[in-house]
C-alpha cells in the first residue's frame, strides 16, 4: 500500500508546486500589463482538478500500482517539464496574455498548438489507469474535454487579439 500513497503524495506535491509556480508567474505577467480572459470557467478547471486528485486519493490509495501504466505517466511528465520550460514565465494556470507579444513557438509549441493540454489531457487518463480505474479515467477524460473545449476556443481567441502573428 506505500506505493499507491506515494505515487499519489508525489502527484499531489507536484500540483502545489505547480500552483504557486502559477501563482508568481501571474503576478509578473500582471505587472507586465496581462490581461486575463475567460476567468469565468477557471471554476471549473480547478474543481475538476481538485475532484479528479480527491478522487484518486480515495480509490487508489490502496490498489496495486501497474508500472507499465506508471511508466506512461513519467514520460508525460517529461513533455510536462518541456512544455513548462518552454513558456518559462508565461506558462501559469490562467489563461493571460500580455498585448503585443506573440505566443510561444518554441519547444513542443512548434509541433502542436497546446501541448500542455494534451499532457493535462493524458494525466487524467493515465493516472487512474496506474490504479487499474478505467471507467474513473474515461468519466474525467470527458470532463475535461468539456471544459478544454470552451478553453482552447478562448485561449485560442485571446492569442490570436492580443499579439502580432508568430
Amino acid at each position: 500500500m506505500i506505493v499507491p500513497v506515494l505515487i499519489l503524495a508525489l502527484v499531489t506535491a507536484q500540483r502545489l508546486g505547480e500552483l504557486a509556480l502559477a501563482r508568481r508567474n501571474t503576478r509578473k505577467l500582471l505587472a507586465r500589463g496581462a490581461v486575463e480572459v475567460g476567468a469565468e470557467h477557471y471554476p471549473l478547471i480547478i474543481v475538476l482538478h481538485v475532484a479528479w486528485l480527491g478522487g484518486l486519493w480515495a480509490l487508489g490509495w490502496d490498489r496495486p500500482a501497474n508500472l507499465a501504466w506508471l511508466a506512461f505517466y513519467l514520460v508525460l511528465q517529461v513533455l510536462r517539464i518541456w512544455t513548462l520550460a518552454s513558456l518559462g514565465e508565461r506558462w501559469t494556470t490562467r489563461i493571460l496574455v500580455v498585448p503585443g507579444e506573440a505566443p510561444v513557438r518554441r519547444g513542443p509549441y512548434r509541433l502542436v498548438p497546446h501541448p500542455n493540454y494534451l499532457v493535462v489531457a493524458g494525466e487524467l487518463a493515465v493516472l487512474p489507469m496506474v490504479f487499474g480505474l478505467p471507467a474513473y479515467a474515461l468519466a474525467f477524460s470527458l470532463l475535461n474535454a468539456s471544459v478544454l473545449w470552451v478553453r482552447i476556443a478562448v485561449e485560442t481567441a485571446a492569442l490570436r487579439a492580443a499579439g502580432p502573428p508568430a
